[in-house]
């Protein structure tokens, strides 16, 4: 049986038309998108009767069978996903999603006269999610981005389901991007105790350190000039041309002009330099695939290296099983692993060369 379940019209325009016939009070259709037909919080398709919408409350889905309530005219009736879910579903046909491995690994790998003789559910469906988590870090596509407009106050959110950042850059005029860099001459203080006139933190009536609202470090670490034009109580002033960066020459984190930032833990912020303010940036960041039910999904060149990964871990946890067993299957979830990271990697040899050709210039003295 084909794998695409789809038709053209269904996958290119996120339309599905049916037959029908004129007087029916109540009609169903079985919709076979490969996308969820969703009624909340806001519904994703709409309805449409020879071309004339249907009133919203007069059809509702469940489990994508679609019921219609409203008396229906003879001819067709057309099923149109809005544009997000037309989109989503591009490309779709390149995963496999997390629930179908498990299926896939259940009648693979457990029975009897097969290596695992049984398994829970739970079980596999706990390594699964665990092998798409470690592998979502360094092996599959899992980076994320958003576009972000540097506020006044110079901080932006830390996104929902951020494990870490990859890369910030400010966008200019032409669409272009400049890698922002992290700074290491700042950093922002993760409690702001206050203290009496001896140092000493003080506290509120159920001992806990009272806090202040606003860090002294931060505030001028965000009104700081970023004029060429030193002042002598700037970091970047050089004392006697013995700071480091002139002296024992540059200091590349510090020899750009894009601004920088820090993370700020307590606010659970990114913080930016003054120079970057009202910029448009676009910060790249991992997450750990489970965060949303879309992200739990396996490029289908990686699918071996989960199933190697939910083998050995069900082995490796297991008492009486031999060693050898558990070592041999720990070499092959190393090896699948391995192919899976050099298959997502995508290299080009074409590509390739044509960046190497930039090593072919002459540079004339």
């Amino acid at each position: 049986m084909a794998l695409l379940k789809e038709t053209n019209a269904q996958y290119y325009a996120g339309q599905q038309a049916f037959d029908v016939s004129a007087g029916v009070p109540t009609s169903s259709f079985n919709c076979t998108f490969n996308t969820d037909l969703v009624d909340s919080p806001i519904p994703n398709y709409t309805v449409t009767n020879n071309g004339t919408a249907l009133a919203v409350g007069t059809y509702s889905v469940n489990a994508n069978l679609l019921t219609v309530t409203a008396t229906l005219a003879a001819g067709n009736i057309v099923v149109q996903l809005n544009q997000p879910s037309i989109n989503q579903n591009y490309g779709s046909y390149a995963y496999i999603s997390l629930n179908d491995v498990i299926n896939n690994f259940i009648v693979a790998y457990i029975g009897v006269g097969k290596l695992i003789s049984n398994a829970k559910r739970t079980d596999i469906m706990f390594h699964a999610k665990r092998g798409l988590q470690e592998f979502s870090y360094d092996t599959l596509k899992s980076i994320k981005s958003q576009e972000l407009t540097i506020p006044p106050s110079l901080s932006v959110a830390i996104p929902q389901d951020y494990v870490n950042y990859v890369k910030c850059s400010w966008v200019d005029d032409v669409g272009a991007k400049h890698i922002i860099y992290p700074t290491r001459v700042t950093s922002g203080p993760y409690e702001l105790p206050i203290q009496d006139d001896s140092g000493i933190p003080t506290q509120d009536d159920n001992g806990n350190n009272l806090q202040a609202a606003q860090s002294f470090t931060e505030e001028r670490w965000a009104e700081q000039s970023s004029t060429n034009n030193l002042a002598p109580d700037d970091y970047r002033y050089p004392y006697g041309q013995f700071q480091v960066g002139q002296r024992y020459g540059l200091t590349p984190e510090e020899a750009q002009v894009n601004g920088k930032f820090i993370i700020n833990e307590r606010l659970g912020k990114f913080s930016f330099s003054s120079d970057l303010a009202g910029k448009l940036i676009i910060l790249e960041y991992i997450s750990d695939g489970l965060a949303y039910d879309l992200d739990s999904k396996i490029p289908k060149m990686a699918e071996e290296a989960i199933y190697m990964h939910i083998a050995y871990s069900i082995l490796a946890g297991r008492s009486g099983v031999p060693e050898y067993i558990v070592q041999r299957f720990k070499r092959d979830r190393f090896a699948a692993l391995r192919n899976a990271k050099l298959r997502l990697s995508n290299i080009k040899t074409e590509e390739i060369a044509q960046v190497f050709r930039n090593k072919a210039k002459w540079i004339k003295h």
